[in-house]
């Protein structure tokens, strides 16, 4: 494990840090960023990404970093503080070495039809 007893992050949470690596974004920016990076799995809706970025700046793993006006709106900038890339960097390591504990266990045989699996499409053929 890593050098912390920090609960593994949820996956909203990991992919906000994750899209937050490039530099500071937006909300919305941050929410196409986040559906990017885990292939449309994580969509985050606007009152679950700012759920997620208050969980994140209370632990002092996001700050705020800086705001315009568009549109007569107010569009707050947020960016991975030094404890967010270092818990980031953890969770990946932590994820990594799990996957090894599968994969290294894998038959050849199986992580070939595991990565190329469709959908089963059974025929019954008659007696």
């Amino acid at each position: 494990m890593g050098s912390t007893s920090r609960p593994a992050l949820r996956e909203p949470s990991y992919f906000v840090l994750a899209a937050l690596l490039g530099g500071p974004l937006h909300g919305y920016a941050v929410i196409k960023r986040v559906a990017e990076l885990s292939d449309e799995r994580v969509k985050l809706a606007a009152g679950s990404l700012y759920s997620v970025i208050d969980r994140l700046l209370g632990e002092g793993l996001v700050v705020a970093d800086g705001e315009e006006i568009v549109n007569g709106r107010a569009r707050r900038y947020y960016r991975l503080t030094d404890e967010g890339y270092r818990v980031l960097a953890e969770e990946a390591d932590r994820l990594a070495r799990a996957a090894r504990v599968v994969m290294d266990r894998l038959p050849r045989r199986g992580r070939a039809q595991a990565s190329t699996r469709q959908p089963s499409t059974a025929r019954i053929r008659p007696a």
